[in-house]
């Protein structure tokens, strides 16, 4: 019998990597990971939210798109989050000078193949970052988001369907579910 060998790579041998690669790649701890495409609805929802933070947030943060890297130092997770949010001036890793560390809100749109990740270990890894306040997660499947924020007793989770309004405190936000699914057709719809 056989083991099978687990490459690890260097942080170095992670950027040349996906400097040639035509697909994103996620890193963690020594190893990489493809991230897929997405579907129109995916699509729709991340550029929805793009929008939307854009215009609530004019002036005091910026916004990006997935093409931006995020670093969570503390867990050597580096990874595209579909939306980004910094307020303040906009830190880059010691390693990595594309790759941002103090994130203020992160957004993931959900999928099929992705949305367990996304909620449970993915989260862990963000919820070590100092900086940030909140991370949403937009479903793909209903009109739905979840917004898990930083409060003085740690970290909570709130739901917001059609007809409410997303409301983070901590960064005087507040979304409309309605606006953010306006005109999307949902997987399976």
């Amino acid at each position: 019998m056989t083991s099978a060998r687990r490459l690890h790579y260097s942080y170095d041998e992670y950027l040349t990597a996906l400097e040639l690669s035509v697909v994103k790649l996620e890193y963690c701890d020594g190893e990489m990971y493809e991230m897929g495409g997405g579907t129109p609805a995916h699509a729709d929802l991340a550029a929805s939210m793009v929008r939307s933070l854009g215009n609530a947030l004019l002036g005091r943060c910026r916004v990006s798109s997935s093409d931006l890297k995020v670093r969570i130092e503390a867990t050597d997770l580096s990874t595209f989050p579909d939306v980004t949010v910094v307020c303040g001036e906009r830190r880059t890793a010691g390693i990595d000078k594309n790759a941002v560390v103090n994130p203020s809100l992160l957004v993931e749109v959900t999928s099929s193949s992705t949305e367990d990740y996304d909620r449970g270990e993915k989260l862990n890894h963000y919820k070590q970052c100092p900086s940030l306040q909140a991370v949403l997660f937009v479903s793909h499947r209903r009109p739905q988001i979840s917004a898990v924020s930083r409060t003085a007793a740690g970290w909570e989770q709130r739901e917001y369907r059609l007809g409410e309004h997303v409301m983070l405190e901590g960064l005087a936000l507040t979304l409309a579910v309605d606006e953010i699914y306006a005109g999307v057709v949902l997987e399976g719809t």
